[in-house]
């Protein structure tokens, strides 16, 4: 496949990672195991275009093996509207949350004008998990072991899950990690993001395929791990400040040096996160079309898409 829609990258025997240049809005990256019964899928992706790109990719490298399982680390539809795309004898496995977040997502039944251009989700439709765990969950699959771990407490959204393979030393971190794209935290926490780095430390993986951006080896994942700390500690000082001078958090969030970020894809998620941030600490209920409304502000136009 062409750069620009995907390539499948190897990682270790057999584990691949489908990883989409530039990793910025809706544009995410995926897993392939493959496995002597079979193939498990770690995320899809958003569109059709897309979602056919990863399979044809899948059926190249594994001669057409059945996906057996296809796991979804969180809700958010670049990771989960591909489902439908996919067998219906395709076990589709998240977190409880998750399915609860995909039944109640209105976005893939019509996208609002948010960003530019507009997705085309071409021929998906919501297809939920059928398999939902709440703590832990390990599918064993021809020889592999793959293990779900949800960290206790939300982070990029309450229903992350990792998949981790213990022999093979790989883990998928769906959207607990952005490698060189802005972290997006609104339908989770910013604190519980911050937590979550050393928890992911904790798996002492040699592989590691984020959500977004780059596969990350183990000699570069401290580095990756405190370029997210300083990210979301930048958002809870802003946080702190905006509230303290009494700022709204698009105020905050244009008084805020974005520094080593303002360059990075995605610079607009400050608002976003601000918002998380300022929720968290009041006790505010979320408005996401406020506060996308405010990112789309601070940005001067639509958020920017490239799918």
């Amino acid at each position: 496949m062409t750069a620009d829609t995907g390539t499948l990258q190897p990682v270790a025997d057999g584990v691949y990672g489908w990883i989409q240049p530039d990793g910025s809005w809706w544009v995410n990256n995926a897993g392939v195991v493959a496995t002597d019964d079979g193939v498990v899928l770690v995320d899809t992706c958003a569109t059709e275009r897309r979602v056919r790109n990863l399979l044809r990719a899948v059926d190249e490298v594994t001669g057409g093996a059945p996906v057996r399982y296809a796991v979804n680390t969180h809700l958010h539809g670049d990771h989960t509207h591909g489902n439908s795309l996919l067998p219906e004898s395709t076990v589709i496995v998240a977190h409880e949350a998750t399915r609860a977040g995909i039944l109640a997502d209105t976005v893939i039944d019509g996208c609002p004008p948010a960003w530019d251009p507009l997705p085309d989700w071409g021929g998906v439709t919501r297809r939920p998990p059928g398999l939902t765990f709440r703590t832990a969950l390990t599918l064993h699959v021809g020889e592999r072991r793959v293990e779900l771990h949800h960290p206790g407490y939300a982070a990029h959204t309450s229903g992350d899950a990792v998949a981790w393979l213990p022999e093979e030393r790989v883990l998928f971190a769906g959207d607990l990690l952005f490698h060189q794209v802005n972290p997006l935290v609104f339908m989770g926490s910013v604190e519980g993001a911050l937590r979550s780095l050393d928890w992911i430390a904790a798996f002492e993986p040699e592989h590691v395929v984020p959500g977004h951006g780059p596969l990350i080896e183990a000699n570069t994942l401290p580095e990756v791990l405190d370029t997210h700390r300083r990210y979301y500690r930048l958002v809870l000082e802003a946080a702190e400040a905006g509230l303290r001078d009494g700022l709204t958090p698009l105020e905050a969030a244009r008084a805020c040096s974005l520094g080593e970020f303002a360059e990075l894809p995605d610079a607009e998620r400050i608002v976003l996160n601000l918002h998380r941030a300022y929720a968290d600490r009041t006790g505010s209920d979320p408005n996401p079309f406020g506060w996308f409304a405010d990112a789309i502000a601070y940005n001067g136009g639509p958020l920017p898409t490239r799918v």
